[in-house]
C-alpha cells in the first residue's frame, strides 16, 4: 500500500497547494473574474453537461447562487433550510431555495453520536479515541503521539497529533495502551452532526436529481475545508466526487464586497455589512451563522458567543440545549453547559452581557 506521502508526490500536491496560495493573494478583482471562469468551465465540463444545482446555507452561499444567477447560469437551488436561523430561511423563500428534510433531528444526533465540539477535524478525532477498534489502531495511534506507521510515511511529528490542551482533556481512553495519563470526558463528542442533518440530504437530493453541486466553500475558513480546497482545487471532478467551489480563493473581505456589489439580501440575523475606518468590511450582528446547536469554533469566541446571542433571540431554546440534552442514570439533566465547563467556556448568566451584546452588535 502506497503512503500517504507517496500519495502526494503522485498527485504533485505541493505543486497544487502552491498555486492556490498564490491564487489567494490575488486581486478582488481577479478572484471574482478566476470564480466566473470556474464556474462556467463545471458547468460545461463534458462529465457534468449543465446538470447543477447549488447547496444553500448563509450568507456565503446566497452570495454564491446570486452570483451564478449574475453570470448567466440559473440552476436549482437547495437547503436544510429549517436549521438555519429563521432571517436566513425568510431569505431563501425570497430567492427560491428547495428546502430538504434532515436525516435526524439535532437533538438525536447528538444523543446518539455525541456533541460537535471544538471543530470538525478535533471532534473526528476524539469520536476515534471513543470508538477504538483493530481497525482504526494506528489512527489511534498517531493521535496520541503524531507517529504516523507506514502508511503516514513513518513521520514522527505529524498533525494528525492532537495539540496537547485537548489531549490532556480527551486523550485519557488511550491511557493503558501509550502510557500516558489523560483525562476523558464523561459525555461523546461526534463530528456526524453535519452528514446527518445536511450533507446526507443533499446528497440524496444529488443522486435523485442526477446533478452536481457548486459549494460557497473557501479555504480561508481553515480546518479540513482548506486542506481539501487546497489539494483538488476550485473544481473536482474524479469517479467519486464531482463539486464545483468558485469562491475557493476568496477571503471573508472578498466575499463581502462582492455580497456590496450583487445587493445580496443579508439575514438579520448577520445584520448589515458595514465598513470600519481602516476599510476592513464586516457584518454588525453574526459573522458566521450554523445550528444553534453547534459547538465548533466555540472556544475561540469571545463573550457575548454565539451561545449567548442564542439566548437573546431564544431563551427557551437556550435552557434546553444549555440543560437538558442528555439525561444520566440517575434521572438528572445535563447538555451545552456541562460541556462547555469542561472544555473552559464560561457560558452562564447571559443577561448579564445584554449591553456588551448590543455594543457587539452594532
Amino acid at each position: 500500500m502506497k503512503s500517504v506521502m507517496q500519495k502526494m508526490e503522485e498527485n504533485n500536491t505541493k505543486f497544487k497547494i502552491a498555486t492556490f496560495i498564490a491564487k489567494q493573494k490575488e486581486s478582488y478583482e481577479f478572484k471574482v473574474r478566476y470564480a466566473e471562469k470556474t464556474a462556467w468551465e463545471f458547468y460545461e465540463n463534458p462529465e457534468i453537461a449543465g446538470q447543477c444545482y447549488v447547496a444553500v446555507g448563509g450568507l456565503d452561499s446566497i452570495t454564491l447562487l446570486l452570483f451564478l444567477r449574475s453570470i448567466g447560469i440559473d440552476v436549482p437551488a437547495i437547503s436544510v433550510s429549517m436549521l438555519e436561523d429563521k432571517s436566513i430561511q425568510a431569505i431563501h423563500k425570497q430567492i427560491g431555495v428547495q428546502s430538504l428534510k434532515p436525516i435526524k433531528s439535532k437533538i438525536e444526533v447528538i444523543r446518539e453520536y455525541g456533541f460537535p465540539v471544538l471543530s470538525k477535524e478535533i471532534a473526528g478525532k476524539i469520536s476515534l479515541l471513543q470508538n477504538p477498534s483493530e481497525k482504526n489502531k494506528t489512527v489511534r495511534h498517531a493521535i496520541i503521539t503524531g507517529e504516523t506507521g507506514e502508511y503516514g510515511g513513518f513521520q514522527k511529528n505529524s498533525r494528525m497529533k492532537m495539540s496537547q490542551k485537548w489531549l490532556e482533556k480527551f486523550g485519557g481512553y488511550e491511557n493503558e495502551s501509550e502510557g500516558v495519563n489523560y483525562g476523558k470526558p464523561d459525555f461523546l463528542v461526534s463530528d456526524k452532526c453535519c452528514y446527518y442533518l445536511k450533507e446526507k440530504p443533499c446528497n440524496d437530493y444529488a443522486k435523485e436529481s442526477g446533478r452536481f453541486p457548486y459549494m460557497g466553500l473557501m479555504a480561508s475558513e481553515g480546518g479540513r475545508r482548506q486542506k481539501a480546497l487546497m489539494m483538488h482545487g476550485c473544481n473536482y471532478i474524479s469517479k467519486g466526487t464531482k463539486r464545483s467551489c468558485p469562491f475557493a480563493i476568496f477571503s471573508r473581505q472578498d466575499l463581502l464586497q462582492l455580497a456590496l456589489d450583487l445587493n445580496v439580501p443579508v439575514p438579520e440575523i448577520y445584520g448589515e455589512i458595514v465598513r470600519d475606518s481602516d476599510g476592513t468590511l464586516r457584518t454588525t450582528k453574526a459573522q458566521r451563522t450554523g445550528c444553534s446547536m453547534c459547538g465548533f469554533g466555540i472556544h475561540m469566541e469571545t463573550r457575548p458567543h454565539r451561545f449567548d446571542l442564542l439566548y437573546q433571540t431564544n431563551p427557551k431554546e437556550w435552557d434546553m440545549w444549555m440543560n437538558h440534552v442528555i439525561q444520566r442514570e440517575d434521572g438528572s439533566w445535563y447538555g451545552w453547559g456541562h460541556v462547555l465547563d469542561y472544555i473552559g467556556v464560561e457560558w452562564q448568566f447571559p443577561e448579564i452581557y445584554e449591553d456588551d451584546f448590543q455594543t457587539k452588535l452594532f
